[in-house]
């Protein structure tokens, strides 16, 4: 389904997706009643590629069903791309994160409203959570402290044989 929507644009996919991401993040919000929700941007040619912005679409839908709940959730664009990384398919956990160092950065406009705020990466997928902790990294640079993230999928780990 992820893909479906993130790649073929199958907008309706957009509502349960959300709706789980939603979940999601009320599990990491634990008893807080308020948070901001923050999406790892992809790179502007990606979103231009698909023709829409999957993650900012289904943090929308996350959070009209939040604060349906009575959650106070808000999106914060805080981050944006720096610099294009290359492709991740293939590569092991140690080149994801050295492909990614430096990618994200905070918008500073973004800076002063959520320090002191609790703050959650949103992401759709995750993998070896090099995206995650980059994307934390860079707010984190400004002063923002991220409680956690909150993704819809995680890929299967794989063992190499014999270990």
């Amino acid at each position: 389904m992820i893909i479906a929507h993130k790649e073929h644009a199958r907008y309706g996919l957009a509502r349960p997706l959300g709706q789980l991401l939603a979940t999601a993040v009320r599990t990491a919000l634990g008893d807080r009643r308020a948070g901001w929700l923050c999406p790892v941007p992809s790179p502007r040619a990606t979103v231009r590629q698909r023709g829409h912005d999957p993650l900012r679409r289904l943090t929308a839908v996350a959070v009209k069903s939040l604060r349906r709940q009575g959650i106070d959730v808000r999106a914060a664009d805080a981050l944006r791309v720096i610099r294009r990384p290359e492709d991740q398919a293939g590569l092991s956990a140690a080149a994801r994160a050295a492909n990614l160092d430096g990618v994200f950065g905070l918008r500073s406009r973004w800076a002063e409203t959520l320090i002191d705020q609790p703050v959650l990466l949103v992401d759709d997928v995750i993998t070896t959570g090099s995206t995650l902790s980059e994307a934390g990294r860079a707010l984190e640079s400004g002063g923002i402290r991220v409680l956690g993230g909150a993704v819809l999928a995680a890929t299967a780990r794989h063992r190499a044989s014999g270990s």
